[in-house]
């Protein structure tokens, strides 16, 4: 019997997030903590494609001729602002459920958003490239981080920059991302999280930098009740950011 082939995808986590697929766009639904968390990702991406492309960041279509992939796009929150940025922008979802919402809620915004069903390790076969990839609340989901990373990695044209966010596997993490947001607030469903698939900056920066990739960023996001808002902070104990470039003879 032939050998099954190495896949990123954990089916359990890709029917968690198909169940609550028609929730993806209500602001007060059960992705309202993406909602909130999208200014602060949309800025520091926005700001960083722009300073490592030499656009402005201020501009009406900064992402202009920019070929970027989110991956493991969900509804689309990721994809919509950056196609409005001008951005040539793919979605990619391994839930059918999830893409078809994305791509219902792009047509009714006049947006033209290519959204397709599929894993990292198909469009990395089908010699996919891109500038920018968006790896964002994805490698916690995934079932090999180290084969999802190197297959995004794949895909990364020579000077091209890939942004992966993902929640730190620590005991501050398991108290405030998953006991208090998902038991204590309920803003995210129970289960949504699981602390041994969380994933620590030093692995996520050792798997990356293994594919030959540079770390030139990081930075945590920390949630500020008083303003009820997300930020930027030196604080990576819980949610944080990662922003790594191929160097351009790779």
């Amino acid at each position: 019997m032939a050998e099954a082939t190495p896949s990123t995808v954990d089916e359990a986590e890709v029917e968690r997030f198909s169940a609550l697929a028609q929730e993806w766009w209500n602001p007060n639904g059960k992705f309202k903590p993406l909602h909130k968390f999208n200014p602060v990702r949309l800025s520091f991406i926005r700001d960083q494609v722009a300073a490592h492309f030499g656009r402005d960041p201020r501009g009406t279509k900064p992402l202009s001729g920019l070929r970027i992939l989110d991956i493991g796009c969900g509804g689309g929150l990721l994809c919509e602002p950056m196609a409005r940025l001008g951005a040539e922008v793919v979605g990619a979802d391994a839930s059918e459920t999830n893409i078809e919402v994305a791509r219902l809620h792009a047509a009714e915004s006049g947006l033209d958003i290519d959204y397709r069903a599929t894993m990292a390790e198909a469009l990395a076969e089908q010699g996919e490239k891109f500038d920018v990839i968006l790896n964002m609340e994805v490698v916690e989901h995934v079932a090999d981080v180290d084969l999802f990373i190197d297959k995004c990695s794949e895909m990364l044209k020579p000077g091209g920059i890939m942004f992966v966010a993902t929640i730190n596997r620590t005991f501050k993490a398991l108290g405030l991302a998953i006991f208090g947001a998902e038991y204590v607030l309920r803003w995210l469903p129970r289960g949504t999280h699981q602390f041994n698939k969380l994933v620590r900056p030093e692995e996520l920066e050792s798997a990356l930098s293994r594919t030959g990739l540079t770390i030139r960023e990081r930075t945590g996001v920390t949630y500020n009740p008083l303003s009820d808002r997300w930020q930027r902070s030196k604080d990576m104990d819980v949610n944080y950011m990662v922003l790594a470039e191929k160097p351009a003879g790779i």
